[in-house]
C-alpha cells in the first residue's frame, strides 16, 4: 500500500527529505525516490504502480517522492485519490524565483553548456517555458491536489524552514506522515543542516532577476493569502547563492 506522496516542487529540498525519511525506520522507499509513474510510465496501469508498493509491513509507512507530480492533470490526481482515498501528501515550496534559476542551471547542466555559453534570451526562453511556469505556479498545484485531496491530508513546507529548522520541519512531517515524530531529535543538528545535492551555483544576473521578480509577484502574492504567511521577502532575494532572505 502506498501511504505517502511528495509532489515537489522541483528544486526545493525534495532530495533532501529522501535522504532524511530514509533514514527513519517506520518509513520506507521500496522503488526509490522518484517513480514518475503519473508523468511518464502511465501506460504500465495503476495495477503496476501499485505492485510496487505490495511488500507491506507492519507499522511502516511507504511512498514516494516525485516532484513532476505537482504539475499533474486535475484527472490524474482525481485518480489517485479514487486509488488511495487516505493518502498522506506533502509539497514543498521554495521562492519561485530562486526555484526557477536553480531550474534553468539544472537544464543548463544537462544541456553540456556552460553559463558562459548561454545567452539572456536562453534563460529568458526557459523561464517562460510551460514545464517552468506549471512548476513555479504553486497556488494552481495546490488547487488541483486540495479539490480532491483532504486538508488534513496536504502538508505544505516551505524550504525557508528546512533551512532555518530542519528538525522541526522533520518532526513535522513525520506527525502528517504518522510516524514516530521524536526520531529525528537524536540526529545532530550539523548533520541535518548538511546540504544534499546543492547543485551548481551562480549567482543571477540583475535584469533575468528583475525580470522573475515581476513574473512571480502575483503568484506569490496569491500564495502568501492562501497559507497565511509573509511571503514578500522573496521579493527581496538578491540573486546571490545562499542568500535567499528569511522568512518572520
Amino acid at each position: 500500500m502506498i501511504d505517502f506522496l511528495g509532489i515537489g516542487a522541483q528544486k526545493a529540498a525534495t532530495t533532501w527529505i529522501y535522504q532524511h525519511l530514509s533514514r527513519h525506520p517506520q518509513i520506507r522507499f521500496p522503488a526509490g525516490k522518484e517513480v514518475h509513474f503519473w508523468d511518464q510510465h502511465r501506460c504500465n496501469g495503476a495495477d503496476w504502480w501499485l505492485g510496487l508498493f505490495a511488500d507491506d509491513r507492519q507499522g511502516q509507512k511507504q511512498g514516494e517522492i516525485t516532484p513532476a507530480y505537482a504539475t499533474l492533470d486535475p484527472a490524474a490526481i482525481r485518480e489517485i485519490a479514487a486509488l488511495l482515498p487516505d493518502l498522506r501528501v506533502f509539497y514543498s515550496l521554495r521562492n519561485p524565483i530562486a526555484r526557477a534559476w536553480s531550474s534553468a542551471l539544472m537544464a543548463l547542466e544537462r544541456a553540456e553548456m556552460t553559463i558562459d555559453e548561454a545567452s539572456h534570451v536562453w534563460f529568458l526562453d526557459h523561464f517562460k517555458s510551460s514545464g517552468s511556469r506549471r512548476r513555479g505556479d504553486y497556488v494552481s498545484c495546490m488547487t488541483n491536489w486540495l479539490a480532491t485531496t483532504p486538508h488534513k491530508q496536504f502538508l505544505i513546507i516551505l524550504f525557508d524552514d528546512i533551512i532555518a529548522a530542519p528538525g522541526t520541519v522533520l518532526t513535522a512531517l513525520c506527525r502528517h506522515l504518522e510516524v514516530d515524530a521524536e526520531w529525528f531529535n537524536a540526529v545532530s543538528a550539523a548533520d541535518l543542516s548538511a546540504p544534499v545535492f546543492a547543485g551548481v551555483g551562480h549567482e543571477i544576473p540583475d535584469p533575468l532577476l528583475a525580470f522573475l521578480r515581476v513574473m512571480y509577484q502575483p503568484m506569490i502574492r496569491r500564495l502568501s493569502a492562501v497559507i497565511g504567511r509573509d511571503l514578500s521577502p522573496w521579493l527581496e532575494w538578491d540573486g546571490r547563492r545562499g542568500s535567499e532572505p528569511p522568512l518572520c
